[in-house]
């Protein structure tokens, strides 16, 4: 595994891409994901976003870019779903991902560990960068106090005290920019390669785009709707 040094950066000023597809999506598969990260290296990624353990390996063996691991479960009525608990934390690191990311908001986890208890867990058994998945400002200075060595946007406008922030938060980016030392990374609706250039500009390390690369369904109901509005 590279050096937290060298992944930081060789990730600066990048696109990282999320390659996901939840169970329910048509291209749901370990294969096609790693095909997924072989087209965004080759369109020219600094790094590649994945989720579970399955997928993330699948990647890791094909494809010579910085990873970040996630492992979306869900318990109970818990909205902490992104790698929640410590458990899905050692399921990953048979991986040997760059980063490894969890939700670090202020919500409930379904253990009931507050994040800073949650944090000296993974310690123990994990070494590497650690990225904070948080929405809001208040949030991304608790998860540098505690220790985490990145914090990336990804809940902003998703938590149930955020839901009228702007999508992506470029405002959150400039905020933090001159209060915290850590890198931000920008994710969360980053559609154009011109909001790209904006996270940039507001301060944030690299840029996470999902949906706009690797979601078609998505991508094809955007022509769709405007389409149908567009022929009234």
């Amino acid at each position: 595994m590279k050096s937290t040094r060298d992944t930081l950066d060789k990730i600066k000023g990048g696109l990282i891409v999320s390659c996901q597809a939840l169970e329910d999506e048509p291209l749901h598969s370990s294969t096609i994901m790693m095909r997924m990260s072989k087209a965004a290296l080759m369109g020219g990624a600094v790094g590649i976003r994945a989720n579970t353990v399955k997928d993330c390996t699948e990647i890791k063996k094909n494809v010579d870019l910085p990873l970040i691991a996630i492992y979306k479960k869900v318990y109970g009525d818990s909205n902490v779903y992104i790698t929640p608990t410590i458990e899905e934390v050692r399921e990953l690191l048979s991986v040997n991902a760059e980063i490894i990311a969890v939700d670090a908001t202020k919500r409930a986890r379904p253990d009931g560990k507050s994040l800073e208890e949650f944090y000296n867990d993974i310690r123990k058994v994990y070494s590497g960068l650690l990225m904070a998945d948080i929405s809001t400002y208040e949030e991304a200075v608790e998860a540098e106090r505690i220790g985490f060595n990145i914090v990336s946007t990804t809940l902003s406008g998703y938590t149930e005290y955020t839901l009228n922030r702007p999508k992506p938060d470029i405002e959150l980016i400039k905020l933090l920019k001159s209060d915290i030392k850590i890198p931000i990374i920008a994710e969360g609706n980053v559609e154009t390669p011109e909001l790209a250039v904006e996270c940039l500009k507001a301060g944030a390390w690299a840029v996470v785009v999902g949906g706009a690369i690797t979601r078609p369904q998505l991508i094809t109901k955007k022509f769709v709707d405007l389409m149908k509005v567009s022929s009234m």
